[in-house]
């Protein structure tokens, strides 16, 4: 890695980057670094949207009827409503626009930069002009900037040049102008592209707008985002019942009009039946659930970046984790050295001499493992023989701190092995020092067969005890020097050749790594297999290694463990076959990921997949939930998932799952919810139109109705605590629709029981003559207690009334209290009694009405015990 000391070659450049002063100050005066995106609706078109809303339409048509009939404090009570209504409606609104906020802050792109000489992550948005940013392979570059120095750096700048090949980069030389991107050995790289090769130090040089990737920023802005499956079917439930709803409207208005002669009063029973029964609710409760639980699951360590991926969550069948830095701490620290001689049988134990200097018969090992990591490491195996080597070779002639690299050799697919090669501070010595599997570093080192067994034995033991062991070794470029090569002291990184296997390895012996298993794993693991979900471990690791954490975790093996070399000998029929009976694979590369995934949804299963890198970002796309790692991952990889996992720990996996399932439940809740309390509803509005009794319901009524129905759905259902047995039953099919018959034929019995229970009430009032107000009130109070003991119900589609309130939800009594202290206002209130046309109700009407609920909430509770799901 390119330290900050090189930023002392640049003229005027201080070696410490931009003081935190500076950059705070530039930060003020030149804005964030952000695209043109939509902005943030404000208060007043959130508003406009709302007036456009039918039932907000519908009741100022009916003020408009009452004002024409010259009832003016009709009118302005039902305008009153209007205003009241849309203040809930705002508020719903503007906590789904502070949760998408918090989502924004969270989901934005992470940059690395050298600020008062220290290296910080911070928000790509808050990078500002002249910032020092430190580039790596994976990363997406925040901000268009100039090259200070660069190693082997390459980026793909296919967005901005419809280039497909990565173009080369160069460090700039003095002070130059940015170009337009295109072209390989330009000093320039570009916001929005991705650093494919090597790394390096940039300086910024224009950010936001002022960028390339700025420029096609409203291009960017017209972009719709595309609607889910659930919300696509909400629009087509919505469409067909407002086609229903307006047909019926209309019907009543002709139909009470003729018989009646009363044409403005018809026009008011249109107008409430079609409040009754208007679904406006459907796809404001759905964009709301799935926005609210994005952000639930935000606190949970998870960003969801696409809402699809909350509807999705629930419905995972099985989990396939990587190893490394999620089933443990990704702290790795070196546990064994096994120093290549012929004397030496048992590899050197630090754990078990803690207190002792390393013995000399290891050090060139670990000078070279150093050797063939970064300067200045961010890996943590890198970082652990980094802080090896400080610790125990500190002031030896094995730390080469002002040896120049001078070419680096990746790690590829086919050769999973890196290498660097090293020029003395003399100029005089050259040094390759290569790492990696340690069967790449035996091809390197052209073992013979038998050579290669006494490895791999080693390895398999070392292994076997749990450890990450690499290889090591080293060529000297001192001596006669091979062909390619001309003399030492006019060597230059362009005469080294283009493959590892050029050079005349030697074996130097094998590291032993261990990195502890996370403490919440194996908790996690159990949660896992309870709520039938299968955990498939992919790991780079031996076989043994795998099989050792998979013990320590509690992760049931299915069958053989399934190597990346076994992989690639397999036909795709062969693999799904196959991963039917097996869960760990081991030596995995991470395009093999994408077949493994494959082969999963094949057989049927919904996969969720967690990824860190660049070549993940394939298989992250094709699982169903792609989750990327937050902590260590790449940028691209991120951007490719559906899921960003905050904080690498598999736990957090298991919790998302677990508020998945809450949020379809407590949603399907919700929509039961709406169909059931409509029912009663669209029959008060509907039933005395067609039989000539006395209107029950007016626009004030269903108005009123709304202050309970709107909060209760969107507010009460979407707080209310998971099941009980939400992580102890199967994953549900994720075909299956949230209206299935089930769930239909449950609402409908619970809205026609509470419509006949009203309809008897208002039928006793009816036939003993006591008067349409004494109706009206007696039916309606009936109608509102009914409600909430629906609420109380729909709480829980498995446990009873009583046991569900012991779980907290306060949004649940504000809205049951709300509820009673308002219908206790307008039943005693004189001045609101009038307006809503009721009469006073004494004492044994209460009763009445009381017991027309508890009857309600009886038949739901039986329904409940009827349709209670199947323990497992």
């Amino acid at each position: 890695m390119v330290s900050s000391s090189d930023l002392k070659t640049v003229a005027g450049l201080p070696d410490n980057g931009l003081p935190s002063e500076t950059a705070i100050a530039r930060l003020k005066e030149e804005g964030y670094n952000e695209l043109p995106s939509a902005q943030s609706r404000s208060l007043w078109s959130i508003a406009w949207g709302m007036v456009q809303d039918p039932i907000f339409l519908l009741l100022v048509g009916g003020s408009i009827v009452y004002w024409i009939l010259g009832d003016l404090q009709e009118a302005l009570i039902l305008l009153g409503f209007v205003i009241f209504l849309m203040g809930i409606s705002l508020y719903q609104e503007g906590k789904t626009e502070h949760a998408l906020e918090a989502l924004r802050d969270l989901s934005s792109p992470r940059a690395l930069v050298i600020r008062d000489g220290e290296r910080k992550r911070i928000a790509g948005r808050e990078v500002v002009r002249e910032d020092i940013l430190v580039l790596a392979e994976g990363d997406r570059v925040p901000a268009d900037a100039i090259m200070l120095s660069c190693t082997n750096l390459s980026t793909d700048e296919s967005l901005l040049t419809g280039e497909s090949l990565p173009v080369r980069k160069i460090a700039a030389e003095g002070r130059v102008k940015m170009a337009r991107p295109g072209g390989d050995e330009l000093p320039f790289v570009y916001s929005g592209t991705l650093v494919v090769q090597g790394q390096g130090i940039a300086q910024v040089q224009a950010i936001g707008a002022q960028t390339e990737m700025g420029k096609i920023g409203n291009a960017l802005q017209k972009m719709k985002p595309e609607s889910t499956p659930l919300q696509q079917e909400m629009t087509r439930l919505v469409s067909r019942l407002f086609g229903i709803a307006l047909a019926l409207c209309v019907a009543i208005v002709i139909i009470y009009g003729f018989t009646t002669g009363d044409w403005l009063k018809g026009i008011l029973a249109g107008i409430t039946l079609a409040m009754a029964i208007l679904p406006n609710e459907f796809p404001v409760v759905v964009t709301l659930f799935l926005a609210l639980g994005a952000w639930r699951i935000s606190r949970n360590h998870v960003l969801a970046r696409r809402a699809s991926a909350v509807e999705t969550l629930g419905s995972a069948t099985v989990l396939c984790v990587d190893k490394t830095g999620t089933l443990t701490l990704n702290q790795m620290a070196v546990q064994q050295l096994f120093p290549h001689s012929s004397e030496n049988t048992q590899p050197y134990d630090l754990s078990l001499h803690l207190q002792d200097p390393l013995p000399e018969a290891v050090h060139e090992l670990v000078e070279y493992c150093i050797l063939a990591s970064q300067r200045d490491p961010f890996d943590p195996m890198e970082k652990a023989f980094k802080q090896l080597g400080d610790r125990y070779l500190a002031n030896t002639e094995h730390l080469h701190k002002d040896w120049k690299l001078l070419r680096e050799y990746p790690l590829s697919p086919h050769l999973l092995a890196m290498s660097h090669v090293w020029q003395s501070a003399d100029g005089k010595q050259y040094e390759v020092a290569a790492k990696g599997a340690p069967e790449a570093i035996a091809d390197l080192c052209h073992f013979t067969l038998q050579q290669q067994q006494a490895v791999t034995a080693q390895v398999s033991k070392m292994a076997s005890q749990g450890l990450r062991v690499l290889g090591v070794a080293k060529a000297s470029l001192l001596g006669a020097p091979p062909p390619f090569l001309p003399p030492h002291p006019s060597l230059k990184p362009d005469h080294l050749p283009d493959q590892q296997h050029d050079f005349s390895f030697q074996f130097i012996g094998l590291v032993g790594l261990s990195d502890p298993v996370r403490p919440t794993v194996a908790a996690a693991i159990q949660e896992c297999y309870a709520a039938g979900v299968r955990v498939v471990m992919i790991t780079g690791d031996y076989p043994e290694t795998a099989q050792t954490i998979a013990r320590q975790i509690g992760l049931l093996q299915m069958g053989a463990i399934l190597t990346g070399a076994e992989l690639d000998q397999m036909s795709d029929a062969d693999l799904q076959q196959r991963i039917q009976s097996t869960n760990i694979f081991a030596r995995a590369v991470p395009e093999q990921k994408l077949r493994l995934v494959n082969a999963l949804k094949a057989k049927g299963e919904v996969v969720a997949m967690t990824g860190d890198g660049v070549n993940d970002a394939p298989a992250l796309k094709s699982a169903q939930i792609g989750i990327a790692m937050g902590q260590h991952g790449t940028d691209v990889a991120r951007e490719s998932a559906a899921l960003v996992l905050l904080d690498d720990d598999f736990s957090s996996i298991v919790q998302a799952v677990k508020l998945g399932r809450r949020i379809f439940d407590n949603l399907r809740k919700a929509m039961a919810y709406l169909v059931a309390v409509h029912i009663p509803i669209a029959g008060m509005s509907l039933i005395p139109v067609l039989f000539k009794l006395p209107l029950v319901l007016l626009p004030i009524h269903i108005a009123f109705l709304h202050l309970i129905i709107d909060p209760a759905c969107s507010i009460v259902l979407e707080a209310e605590p998971a099941e009980p047995n939400v992580m102890k039953r199967p994953p549900r099919n994720p075909k299956e629709p949230l209206f299935g018959r089930k769930t239909i034929r449950l609402a409908l019995l619970q809205g026609l029981g509470s419509l006949a229970i009203v309809l008897v009430i208002f039928g006793i009032a009816v036939y003993r003559k006591q008067g349409e107000l004494d109706a009206r009130a007696l039916t309606f109070t009936t109608l509102i207690l009914a409600n909430l003991g629906l609420i109380l119900s729909e709480r829980s589609s498995s446990r009873l009334s009583l046991k569900v309130l012991r779980s907290p939800n306060a949004a649940l009594w504000w809205v049951v209290g709300g509820g009673l202290v308002f219908l206790a206002l307008v039943l005693y209130v004189p001045f609101l009694r009038q307006l809503f046309s009721f009469s006073f109700l004494h004492p044994i009407d209460l009763t009445i009405c009381l017991a027309g609920a508890a009857i309600s909430l009886l038949w739901f509770e039986y329904l409940k015990t009827l349709n209670r799901p199947k323990q497992n």
